[in-house]
């Protein structure tokens, strides 16, 4: 191997770039340090000084009736020798007086007024409320209204003087990755704060309004209805649930987003319950498969009408087999958004709707009902006709059908208006087994065209082929639940 000598003349000049190139890494290296210095808060102390007042302890209490000795479970095994004695030990006792239970929660205020936020499951029940503040003050409070779809709950205090308080955030600007504090009454232990960042937005536990956000704050139980705070002191989420396989915090705790808790709060204030927009109808995603097998569907979003009761949508001339794609001006992506759309639009307001029907757009008005009436409401049934035949093996399908006849509708508990041909079995290795249809599924339309009989199938099938289709659109009911289900055809 060679080796180079150099000059001490030589030398210098290089030795000068290599200073310059070192001092260039070290002020680089400094500055990052800095700026991370500056992104990381050196304390959450005058923030949590600022907002600690207007957060509030909640307890419970609720009376429980007790349990007659007749329907206590015995203290010691039938047949024991015991067994005499110790019914006789609990006659004497005999019916045990109602005990009052208590429970512990958070809150926090949003009004000077006295207006205090929380969950739903925390007063749930609650014969009284009674609301510790940060400086030691209790006062009773009154359920002003709630809402278990968001679990969220409105209560009012009465105080001598204005009360601090906190202003909601808008939560759709927190992102992932941004500091949150969590604020409230973990496990009883009196106010406590927690810190982390953002670690997900737009999770879905449960409920069609969900929108939570996602954090690696310490949650635990009875930090419920606490507030969870941006770095601005605005409340971004109502602290609600964790995923935990032991009860405690493991770093995944759930707000619900304040842009949904805003809504709810300003119905709850205003009319002590919710009032959120209906269409009246059921709907689910658009699949690829499912794409595939409409026509004028070019990709796989909106949301597809898989029932259509008696309701607004009914009347704007909404059929089972339309999918929107356009809500209000804006555009549908899947069921979720517009179930969320259509909840926070006013009750009586009529909006466009857009559908595609027959490989074509057309638009619909649409004047929204309310949902809380609607979901009390019972539907109407009439007389189906009855068309006996013989089962239908479909092995280009994997499942057999068979016509309704009254015996089959009694059998499967279906009601006597029950229409459609009913699935009397299906082959385990075949697609139609893959994507969950059943023995006992009804089919109530194939290829977006109603189906009462067999013929009537054969011939929608035979129209899907004719039109050069990739897959067989049927619409199956289990339960009384309808949903779409795209077959592939040979």
């Amino acid at each position: 191997m060679k080796s180079i000598a150099l000059s001490k003349h030589q030398a210098q000049p290089a030795l000068r770039a290599l200073g310059l190139f070192a001092a260039a890494i070290t002020l680089w290296v400094a500055q990052s340090i800095m700026a991370a210095a500056q992104m990381m808060p050196n304390s959450f102390a005058d923030l949590a000084e600022r907002i600690s007042p207007s957060v509030v302890n909640i307890t419970t209490s609720t009376v429980v009736a007790q349990r007659t000795n007749e329907d206590a479970p015995g203290i010691v095994p039938e047949g024991s020798p015991f067994e005499d004695f110790f019914r006789e030990f609990q006659d004497r006792r005999g019916e045990r007086a109602p005990r009052r239970s208590s429970a512990l929660g958070s809150g926090f205020v949003i009004s000077e007024d006295g207006f205090i936020v929380t969950n739903n499951h925390v007063i749930e029940g609650a014969d009284e409320i009674m609301i510790e503040f940060f400086n030691g003050d209790e006062l009773p409070a009154e359920l002003v209204g709630r809402d278990e779809n968001t679990d969220i709950a409105v209560l009012k205090v009465e105080a001598d003087g204005p009360l601090p308080f906190v202003n909601f955030g808008d939560s759709d600007t927190a992102r992932v990755g941004d500091w949150v504090i969590a604020m409230g009454n973990p496990l009883g232990q009196g106010f406590s704060v927690s810190a982390g960042i953002v670690s997900a937005r737009s999770r879905e536990l449960s409920g069609p309004y969900d929108d939570y956000i996602q954090t690696d704050a310490a949650i635990n139980r009875g930090n419920s209805g606490g507030p969870l705070f941006n770095m601005d002191g605005d409340v971004v989420g109502v602290n609600t649930a964790i995923l935990s396989p032991t009860g405690g915090s493991i770093g995944i705790g759930f707000s619900m987003a304040s842009n949904v808790v805003t809504r709810v709060v300003d119905q709850l204030q205003e009319f002590g319950e919710t009032r959120r927009g209906w269409l009246g109808v059921s709907i689910q995603d658009v699949t690829e498969d499912i794409a595939a097998g409409i026509e004028g569907l070019d990709t796989a979003a909106g949301a597809l009408v898989t029932n259509v009761p008696d309701g607004p949508a009914k009347d704007a001339g909404i059929l089972t087999g339309d999918v929107i794609v356009t809500f209000d001006g804006q555009d549908v992506e899947d069921v979720r958004g517009l179930v969320s759309t259509v909840g926070n639009t006013a009750v009586g307001e009529t909006v466009r709707v857009v559908v595609v029907r027959n490989g074509a757009q057309e638009t619909l008005l649409v004047t929204l009902g309310r949902r809380e009436t609607a979901e009390a409401a019972q539907p109407a049934s009439q007389p189906a006709p009855e068309t006996p035949d013989e089962p239908k093996e479909l092995d280009g399908l994997g499942i057999t059908l068979s016509n309704l006849t009254d015996d089959i509708r009694e059998g499967l508990g279906l009601s006597a208006d029950a229409e459609g041909v009913i699935v009397v079995d299906v082959n385990e290795t075949s697609e139609a087994f893959e994507k969950g249809l059943r023995t006992g599924d009804l089919v109530t339309e194939a290829g977006q065209v109603k189906v009462t009989s067999l013929s009537e199938f054969d011939s929608a099938m035979s129209a899907a082929k004719d039109a050069g289709r990739k897959s067989l659109l049927l619409l199956i009911r289990r339960d009384g639940n309808p949903r779409f289900v795209a077959l592939s055809l040979d």
